[in-house]
């Protein structure tokens, strides 16, 4: 009884190793990938790449892909045979850039390559007209090509802890944004083309080197969040009390409100910041 079993448990063991050395790279890479939320999604974080697989590359059914926190310096430009992704997740490697190839992912809507070493953006990714999400902060950036004025769906854009001296002119034409985050750059002033930023409603800019706000920061009324702290602010303009749905002096960097009061404000403003946002806004308005 006990030999029969195991001649079959031993036939069973000969047909599963068959059937695995009749699979192919790329077969078995596939096998990672799962079914989420109706995506075909892969996750290869944390898996101490160099380089992507060549067998990944074979997977255009993939919609959604992780790379991020592995020793990526280089993206081949055969990236692009992955033209289904709608989900591009870089973060965490030493990308110096991104290859032009990238304009090719034409469903591409969200991409995160935040903590890369990125020196420039290439211009094909404004190719990347359905993009909605894109994060690249923590690089090294100090501006961005013109051609990203074509993503114009872009509702998420973060650009903090770059080296940008003034916001990029492309920003300006991407009407849907709804949070903007340029936190800890360098920026010296903000140019009276915010106001074209209506649907704003996160605006972030601490940690800069801003002296001075424009009246036209104040046409963005559906602000909820404006983070101006760490700045060299002295004043702010009269036209402020319009901001109505700034609703309180925030004082955590995500709490919704106004933060300002890491500024050297001089007086009377800083003053009355002490009776909160009703009394700035009643003070600037009776100004």
């Amino acid at each position: 009884m006990g030999g029969t079993v195991c001649k079959a448990e031993g036939k069973g063991e000969r047909r599963r190793v068959g059937r695995e050395d009749s699979l192919t790279s790329a077969d078995r890479i596939r096998r990672l990938t799962i079914k989420q939320f109706g995506y075909n999604v892969m996750s290869l974080s944390r898996r101490g790449l160099k380089e992507i697989p060549d067998e990944l590359l074979e997977l255009v059914e993939l919609e959604k892909l992780n790379l991020s926190l592995n020793s990526l310096k280089v993206l081949p430009p055969q990236l692009t045979l992955l033209s289904n992704l709608v989900v591009l997740n870089l973060w965490g490697n030493q990308l110096s850039n991104l290859p032009a190839e990238i304009g090719q992912l034409r469903r591409l809507r969200v991409l995160f390559a935040y903590r890369n070493r990125l020196t420039e953006v290439p211009e094909e990714l404004g190719d990347c007209t359905q993009l909605e999400v894109l994060s690249l902060a923590n690089n090294q950036l100090s501006s961005l090509p013109d051609s990203l004025s074509n993503l114009t769906r872009l509702r998420k854009l973060n650009l903090s802890h770059n080296l940008i001296t003034h916001i990029p002119g492309c920003i300006y034409n991407m009407k849907a944004l709804v949070f903007l985050q340029l936190a800890f750059n360098h920026l010296e002033n903000l140019a009276e083309n915010i106001k074209s930023l209506v649907e704003l409603k996160i605006l972030i800019v601490e940690g800069n080197s801003l002296h001075s706000l424009p009246k036209a920061l104040c046409y963005l009324t559906s602000l909820e969040l404006l983070n101006l702290d760490f700045n060299n602010i002295k004043d702010l303009p009269q036209e402020m009390h319009q901001l109505s749905h700034l609703e309180k002096l925030a004082c955590h960097p995500l709490d919704k409100g106004l933060h300002v009061v890491h500024n050297p404000l001089l007086k009377p403003i800083r003053e009355v910041l002490e009776g909160g946002i009703t009394a700035l806004f009643n003070y600037l308005k009776a100004g």
